[in-house]
């Protein structure tokens, strides 16, 4: 019986840990890389390796960046009164396709799920607080996916700024239960987020 050589096999090892990453296609991704020229091996392998390098988290928002503040956070133009807390950058992505949103954004990096062992603490929250007060917010939009883990972490902030005088809303229906927002097509997420509901 054939067995592929050792390096074959710790690549497709590796591409196998990636999300959505089956036996078969990192065979396929294995096979596919090995045609390539070393040069172009090299220059994926250094872009692989440097994005903990070059990507940082906004001191802002907690979103993506290369620089202090992601890019928009350095717009003037967008609309404070309203911040949407997401769980992840891509998340973000997702909800500026749509081309609704002009207001800003707040990543967890997560959401609170015990039995992962995460807590709010584990969560980028430290700062929301401070944000709302300097922005003087109107309204936070809680776009969590609607999940066992993003309806506790929706909870968890509810009570957390209950005593602040805003409006808490969350997303609407419309999106699938346990799917990702990451993932939801731009009509959907429209949608979604003009028929918000206020949280009581």
């Amino acid at each position: 019986m054939y067995r592929y050589p050792r390096a074959f096999n710790r690549l497709k090892a590796e591409l196998e840990k990636l999300p959505g990453i089956g036996t078969r296609t990192a065979t396929r991704l294995s096979f596919h890389l090995l045609e390539k020229q070393q040069d172009d091996l090299e220059e994926l392998a250094q872009a692989i390796t440097s994005i903990k390098e070059d990507i940082q988290f906004c001191q802002e928002c907690h979103n993506l960046t290369s620089e202090d503040l992601c890019s928009i956070c350095q717009q003037n133009d967008r609309n404070t009164d309203i911040i949407c807390v997401v769980e992840s950058p891509g998340d973000v992505i997702a909800m500026e396709k749509t081309g609704e949103f002009r207001g800003v954004y707040h990543v967890l990096h997560g959401l609170i799920s015990p039995l992962d062992n995460i807590g709010p603490e584990e969560l980028t929250l430290d700062n929301l607080e401070a944000r709302i007060k300097k922005f003087k917010t109107k309204e936070v939009i809680i776009a969590t996916d609607p999940s066992a883990e993003g309806d506790a972490t929706a909870l968890y902030l509810q009570k957390k700024l209950a005593d602040l005088d805003l409006k808490l809303s969350r997303l609407a229906q419309g999106l699938p239960a346990g799917g990702d927002l990451e993932y939801a097509d731009e009509v959907t997420l429209s949608r979604s987020l003009a028929g918000r509901q206020e949280l009581q």
